[in-house]
């Protein structure tokens, strides 16, 4: 057994076809669909949210599946798709349904099998495809794979041990992404605090005055900050453009990143072109360019998401720029604190079938800006929030216990 290594010299081994049935049930009246997932799991589809897959049109070829069954997904079973279903039901004719052949045979031992050959790439190894997704793992080829035979009895605690185990693993996985999702939250608050004036990042504490800034979810912002328009701090404000597809000139072998929404994601920068247009596109006026650093803003589908380009660009119709002056505004900055308004932007646009935001209402977005020398101090403050200083909680900046929640923007 190349993928299993070496093993207890008690133990025998057989090929699977002596030990499993590929059965061939039929269909009953009510039976619902069951559904094989790469995390092992072979259950009701009913039983899973955001499963991601969808109805089949016409069930062509099903077949019924019953408690205890080991099913193998033939062409999944590289990722680890195989499991025993936990459910009466019917499935594609694409899943192996197998069942032991004797008491002896533990069903959910040899899943684990599978697994684990899937695991380090033999079922991989066993295709003839030369495409990851065209394996081909049917019956034919689990029944001629050797494997291990323990007793039955040791079959069993083999299971109970690896279930045990991975219960407990679950619950430390569940654990660390409840912490990460409390630091998260924690980190957003620190940094809404700071590009918002609610705390000096020098000290910590309350700035000594201030005032009213007459937008709803900036709420009161230090004396000395000013508070003006996007517009006003932009060097330049455009929009994008797609260039002809039809056209080689203006698509082959382009050298200036042409970004569409897909590219500004949670990230502060933005995300690399999936695609370049060329210097002909840019000088015919087809697109054009954006001089970084610029303020990326979607108006169109998903709007109120933005990012940083930090060098130059070009960017699609739905997506509208703001070129900032590197000399008197920190982009970074603008950035931290306009992407609290973005549940406002998206309160604001047009109720059609694709969300628009009107650019004109971007561009009077208020921004609330301290001196660039205090923007850049706390640039600095929130890089250890960003770091491992504030992935501990142990930043330099503290969380004023008076605001509990980020979300200060309108509904």
């Amino acid at each position: 057994m190349p993928w299993a290594g070496k093993m207890p010299g008690r133990w025998q081994t057989v090929r699977a076809k002596w030990l499993f049935t590929k059965m061939d049930r039929p269909v009953h009246l009510g039976d619902e669909v069951v559904t094989c997932f790469r995390d092992g799991a072979v259950t009701l589809r009913k039983n899973r949210r955001e499963t991601g897959y969808t109805e089949s049109l016409k069930e062509i070829g099903y077949q019924g599946v019953r408690r205890g069954d080991l099913v193998i997904h033939t062409m999944d079973a590289f990722a680890g798709a195989c499991g025993v279903s936990d459910s009466d039901g019917k499935s594609t004719p694409v899943y192996s349904v197998c069942a032991p052949k004797d008491g002896a045979t533990n069903a959910r031992y040899y899943a684990y099998c599978v697994r684990e050959m899937a695991r380090n790439r033999w079922i991989l190894a066993l295709s003839r495809g030369v495409r990851e997704r065209s394996t081909d793992f049917r019956f034919a080829a689990f029944g001629d794979q050797l494997v291990p035979v323990p007793s039955g009895p040791e079959q069993s605690a083999i299971v109970r041990f690896l279930d045990h185990a991975d219960r407990r693993i679950q619950r430390c996985i569940r654990g660390k992404e409840r912490l990460i999702g409390l630091l998260k939250e924690q980190k957003q608050a620190i940094i809404h605090q700071a590009v918002t004036g609610q705390i000096d990042v020098r000290t910590s504490q309350p700035y000594p005055a201030y005032k009213d800034s007459g937008v709803e979810w900036l709420g009161e912002v230090p004396e000395h900050w000013q508070v003006v328009p996007l517009k006003r701090v932009s060097r330049r404000i455009q929009n994008g453009s797609t260039p002809p597809t039809g056209e080689k000139a203006f698509n082959e072998n382009g050298t200036v990143p042409w970004y569409t929404p897909p590219s500004i994601t949670d990230s502060e920068e933005v995300r690399p072109s999936a695609k370049h247009v060329t210097e002909q596109a840019c000088s015919e006026g087809v697109v054009r360019v954006v001089r970084g650093p610029a303020l990326l803003v979607v108006v169109i589908g998903t709007v109120g998401r933005m990012a940083l380009m930090l060098r130059d660009g070009s960017t699609n119709q739905q997506i509208t720029a703001f070129q900032l002056p590197r000399e008197s505004i920190s982009s970074p900055f603008v950035l931290r604190q306009l992407r609290f308004a973005s549940r406002w932007l998206q309160a604001s646009a047009s109720a059609a079938t694709i969300a628009i935001v009107d650019s004109g209402l971007l561009a009077r977005l208020p921004c609330a800006l301290p001196p660039v020398d205090e923007q850049h101090l706390i640039d600095r403050g929130l890089s250890e929030v960003n770091g491992s200083k504030g992935s501990t909680g142990r930043s330099a900046i503290a969380v004023r216990k008076s605001t509990s929640s980020t979300n200060t923007a309108p509904a």
